[in-house]
């Protein structure tokens, strides 16, 4: 009970603490709403600037595996992170050089995920029968299958912008979210200030 205790005390200093910075909450959900709108612009070059930081992303992951791999004591953890950091570093190359080639495979990874998580979850909601809410997990699945399926037989054309309009529904979402907590930290702080100060 005293964990407990303690631990909501800490959340509650936590929240405390950010109150007053509420509007940099603001400010950076209307930055990503911003940005989000610039890439719905032209979803080829969102797709090509979110394949460019991966792979980009990746390349550095590796290198740093590489280099990690020489302060390893045996030849067994050396082998593992040096054969890890060059799949890394060598798979980041690949899409650096060719980043459309890369837009196109890593789609249709997303369609094949979309397919089996959706596939998954329908199982998982038929496996939880009786139990109340499974019926909801398997209707989600069933619409994740679904747009898994429709993304596949438009593949390759989905190629070019599946990727691009990922990250700007992400930025748009996450943005909404970042000005919703930003509001509620200011309505938190105008409460607390309103309230009569105890002697």
């Amino acid at each position: 009970m005293t964990d407990v205790s303690n631990s909501k005390a800490s959340l509650g200093r936590a929240i405390h603490a950010i109150t007053g910075k509420w509007g940099w909450f603001v400010a950076l959900g209307a930055g990503e709403l911003i940005l989000g709108g610039i890439a719905s612009v032209n979803l080829m070059a969102a797709s090509l600037a979110s394949v460019l930081v991966i792979g980009a992303t990746m390349a550095v992951a590796g290198i740093f595996q590489i280099v990690h791999a020489f302060s390893m004591h045996g030849l067994r953890g050396f082998l593992f992170w040096l054969l890890a950091g060059i799949v890394y570093a060598a798979a980041g190359a690949v899409i650096l050089y060719d980043p459309l080639l890369a837009s196109f495979s890593l789609s249709l990874v997303v369609c094949a995920f979309l397919v089996v998580a959706g596939a998954t979850r329908i199982w998982a909601g038929f496996h939880m029968r009786p139990a109340a809410g499974w019926r909801w997990i398997a209707v989600a699945g069933i619409a994740t299958l679904c747009v898994g399926v429709f993304l596949f037989s438009a593949w390759p054309a989905i190629g070019l912008w599946l990727l691009g309009a990922m990250l700007v529904v992400d930025l748009i979402f996450q943005g909404w979210g970042f000005i919703a907590f930003g509001i509620a930290l200011r309505s938190r702080a105008s409460r607390h200030s309103a309230e009569p100060a105890t002697v």
